[in-house]
């Protein structure tokens, strides 16, 4: 599996190395894990197809069937980056709640003015990627992660 040695000056952060997403091995390779992930984290927060196959960026319900019986070869930079984000909510979420509500989170309505009232669910499903940065940014602020 190919890593590319990345750092990052603005936190002076040292960081090990990333898998190389441009390469089909690497993702290959990471493919199954983050489809069971997916699969686990549909479940726990109550997601419906139409919300995961929105979420993986508009695959057709069909595909995210088949993809929980026998994940596909490799998934996409796109569709990676897309767990990775959703990972590191699920994440936050149970470090920043207790019980049920870690959960729910993504489904409940939320004041805060990235939101406008809406869940942030539908925030992302609509927002695509740049949403999901935001709100994983979001989240990790409020747990102090970097």
């Amino acid at each position: 599996m190919r890593t590319l040695d990345i750092r990052t000056p603005a936190t002076r952060a040292e960081v090990g190395s990333w898998p190389d997403l441009t390469d089909p091995a690497t993702r290959a390779k990471l493919t199954p894990a983050a489809v069971t992930a997916v699969r686990r984290l549909a479940d726990a927060w109550g997601l419906t197809t139409a919300d995961v196959t929105a979420l993986l960026g508009g695959i057709a319900p069909s595909t995210w069937h088949a993809w929980k019986a026998t994940p596909p070869r490799e998934l996409t930079m796109d569709q990676l980056t897309r767990v990775s984000l959703l990972l590191g909510m699920y994440t936050a979420l149970h470090v920043l709640h207790e019980g049920a509500l870690a959960d729910q989170w993504v489904s409940r309505p939320n004041s805060n003015p990235i939101f406008s009232g809406q869940t942030p669910k539908a925030v992302m499903v609509t927002g695509g990627i740049p949403a999901m940065v935001e709100v994983r940014a979001l989240l990790d602020g409020r747990r102090g992660g970097l």
